[in-house]
């Protein structure tokens, strides 16, 4: 079957995608983050130097050919909805084209989002309003490039009830993961979330079938298994808990293996679900030739662009040179007598005389003042590092002040600067 998928090209796909439209779930808190969410969800987060985690799941939509999209926010979601108003108001409504921002609205009952589940099972009347052939159900917070309407295509070959997206992790890791078991055809057998004992791959002895949290389903296949969900007191109105299980026992459940076409290689995905995740991520973006590929003009990642001048290196003295090595430096920058390497730099950063960053991730309107030495570090939005400032060269002192992960990357964000900035209490 799946070679059938991959040959459906063409207008087969784009009538498949035409008529799907696609749930995107950006409620989540994201408290692994630690204080990169303390202000902002998951999905609004600052990544990649220019973009929002949630510009990868909205753009992936797009390029695939599916333009009716509902982003179903919950927490903390006003840059989310801000980010959602500025950069993806363009589709055009008289063509029944959308992305449409539904906020928690205890829609029926009086209680909140209970889970993912729960989430879509709220705002069935919107999607029904639509008429969609099929739903496709995605998380806000993941960083990936896919092209939905492969996926969409091979879930109707196989006749399926449901066809879930899944990636190939290493054994040791499934425990932070849905397994998915499958036979040879992919069909899947069992679920278990974040087993201790997971089941392998067919073939492969060292790898299990991680969901990517994607799932494709006819609209009437849907509103069954979710009114049945909603009608159970026994739950924790979950998709990979409460409604995979049950579907496996007496549907057509389905795996769609993320992988390239052509060398079948495990195609790029990364679940930034904790600080040295998202250190690690946009760390990769800096390498010469990365794994995610931001430069293809044939699948470009869509967001929001502010009117900034170009990036700009001043100051040509000995110990006074304004550059950067082995960085990505996006609009509005000035690097000022500084020095960069290995380091990703946000929109509006500002780096003055003297100062010395590595290896870390600078968020937008970042400010490092004159003999700073910032190493391994993530500088949350709007931090102002004043001068003389050492971050990551001792650890010690760095865990006093800041947070510092298992792996030693330092966060630091505004609010705790403000605390090192107070006067001692009396």
């Amino acid at each position: 079957m799946r070679h059938a998928a991959r040959s459906n090209t063409g207008r087969y796909v784009s009538r498949l995608t035409s008529g799907t439209l696609a749930v995107i779930m950006a409620g989540g808190r994201g408290e692994r983050l630690k204080a990169l969410t303390e202000r902002r969800c998951k999905p609004a987060t600052p990544f990649g130097g220019k973009f929002r985690i949630i510009d990868f799941a909205l753009s992936n939509c797009i390029n695939s050919g599916i333009r009716q999209i509902a982003v179903l926010t919950q927490y903390k979601s006003q840059s989310l909805i801000q980010h959602l108003q500025r950069g993806w108001s363009y589709l055009r409504g008289e063509m029944g084209e959308f992305v449409e921002i539904i906020p928690a609205q205890q829609q029926l009952g009086n209680h909140w989002y209970r889970g993912t589940a729960d989430s879509v099972y709220q705002n069935l009347e919107f999607i029904r309003s639509h008429n969609p052939t099929h739903v496709l159900i995605l998380a806000g917070d993941h960083i990936y490039k896919m092209d939905y309407g492969l996926m969409i295509a091979e879930h109707v070959q196989n006749d399926a009830d449901i066809t879930v997206g899944v990636v190939d992790v290493p054994l040791e890791r499934a425990h932070e993961f849905g397994i998915l078991t499958t036979d040879s055809l992919n069909r899947v057998t069992k679920f278990a979330e974040k087993p201790l004992a997971p089941d392998c791959i067919p073939g492969h002895a060292n790898m299990a079938r991680a969901s990517m949290g994607i799932y494709v389903i006819a609209m009437d296949r849907l509103e069954k298994l979710l009114v049945a969900n909603a009608n159970n007191p026994d739950t924790s109105h979950d998709f990979g808990k409460n409604i995979l299980p049950p579907a496996i026992e007496h549907s057509r459940v389905f795996a769609y293996p993320f992988h390239d076409v052509e060398t079948r290689a495990q195609n790029y995905w990364r679940d930034v679900g904790n600080v040295d995740a998202f250190y690690e991520a946009n760390m990769e973006l800096v390498a010469v030739n990365p794994e995610l590929n931001i430069y293809d003009q044939q699948w470009p990642i869509w967001t929001y662009q502010a009117q900034l001048p170009p990036a700009k290196f001043v100051l040509d003295e000995e110990n006074r040179r304004g550059m950067a090595v082995n960085s990505m430096v996006t609009g509005g920058c000035i690097i000022s007598g500084a020095y960069v390497a290995q380091s990703l730099l946000s929109n509006d950063v500002r780096i003055d005389d003297g100062s010395i960053i590595l290896g870390s991730v600078l968020l937008p309107g970042v400010t490092v003042g004159r003999r700073c030495k910032i190493r391994r570090c993530i500088l949350d939005e709007n931090c102002v590092i004043p001068d003389d400032m050492q971050i990551g060269e001792d650890a010690v002192l760095d865990k006093q002040r800041f947070f510092v992960t298992h792996q030693g990357v330092v966060l630091v964000t505004p609010d705790m600067l403000r605390v090192i900035g107070s006067p001692p209490t009396l």
